[in-house]
C-alpha cells in the first residue's frame, strides 16, 4: 500500500527535523560558513572592521542576526546571508559562538 502524499510529506518534514537535531556537528558546520568574513572560530582579523563572533553574548548575536534578516540593520551582504537561514539555524550559530572563548584560536 502506498502512503498518501500528505502523509508522506508530513513524514519527510518530521524526519528532516529529527535528522537536523540529531547531527551533533550541525551548529559547528553552520558556524563555519561565517569564517570567510569573521575569521577562523569567529575571531576577526584586527582592524578588519568586522565583529568578533567568538564569545559574543547569544542574545546580542541573535538580535543582530534578526536585524540583518529583517533589513533593520544595514549591511553589505549580511542581510542576504541571514535570510538564508531559519531562525533555528541562527540560534544554533549564535549558541556555538557564545560558547567560544574570545582568546586566540585553538
Amino acid at each position: 500500500m502506498k502512503p498518501s502524499t500528505p502523509a508522506a510529506a508530513l513524514w519527510l518534514l518530521a524526519f528532516a527535523g529529527t535528522a537536523q537535531a540529531a547531527d551533533p556537528n550541525l551548529a559547528r558546520n553552520l558556524a563555519a560558513t561565517c569564517a570567510n568574513c569573521h575569521g577562523t572560530h569567529g575571531r576577526a582579523l584586527p582592524g578588519s572592521g568586522l565583529d568578533d563572533l567568538a564569545g559574543m553574548d547569544k542574545a546580542k548575536a541573535l538580535q543582530k542576526l534578526a536585524d540583518f534578516k529583517s533589513g533593520a540593520k544595514p549591511a553589505s551582504v549580511m542581510h542576504q546571508i541571514a535570510k538564508g537561514y531559519t531562525d533555528e539555524q541562527l540560534a544554533l550559530i549564535a549558541t556555538h559562538f557564545a560558547a567560544q572563548s574570545k582568546g586566540t584560536a585553538p
